[in-house]
């Protein structure tokens, strides 16, 4: 069996602030390590893959790549 198999990688969780509350926090869960994202501030936010370039998020902030409770 190939390591992969033996040890779980890491995994993370996109917090985003939701479009119609400042008080509601929508939340996602990503396949990598929180350093496998890159996150851009500005007026739209980013969050890139650093993995494979994708764009997982670009819309309003703050956003945060928190480490996963689970992985």
């Amino acid at each position: 069996m190939a390591q992969p198999d033996f040890f779980a990688s890491e995994t993370s969780v996109f917090v985003a602030p939701a479009w119609y509350s400042s008080q509601v926090q929508e939340k996602r869960d990503l396949p990598f390590a929180p350093g496998d994202y890159k996150v851009t501030p500005g007026t739209r936010w980013t969050v890139t893959s650093l993995k494979d370039g994708a764009t997982i998020y670009d819309g309003i902030g703050p956003v945060e790549i928190r480490r996963s409770s689970t992985g």
